[in-house]
């Protein structure tokens, strides 16, 4: 699959960019695919792919931004709690 760089105008109100750690265009790209990875758009693989960074340092970066590495609806939760206990209660025997 190519990979496509894209080009676009921002108007970035002035005095932003001394607030950012690192160049506006690579900010901008970090906000990007963290959002897409915090609607579940994409893997944090592929995030990290596109950040260029392994997937480890990729989840550490969505936990500082407070994007939980698990998402589960209270339903998934108590589903993913009661096969775990499945389990358990299976190995005991």
């Amino acid at each position: 699959m190519n990979q496509t760089d894209y080009t676009m105008n921002l108007q970035i109100p002035e005095g932003i960019s001394e607030f950012l750690p690192q160049p506006i265009n690579e900010s901008a790209s970090e906000l990007i695919v963290l959002e897409l990875y915090r609607q579940s758009r994409i893997s944090s693989g592929k995030a990290a792919e596109l950040l260029a960074e392994t997937r480890e340092a990729f989840l550490r970066r969505a936990a500082a931004a407070d994007i939980p590495y698990f998402n589960l609806t209270p339903e998934d939760l108590d589903d993913e709690i009661c096969a775990a206990a499945d389990i358990a209660t299976a190995r005991r025997f």
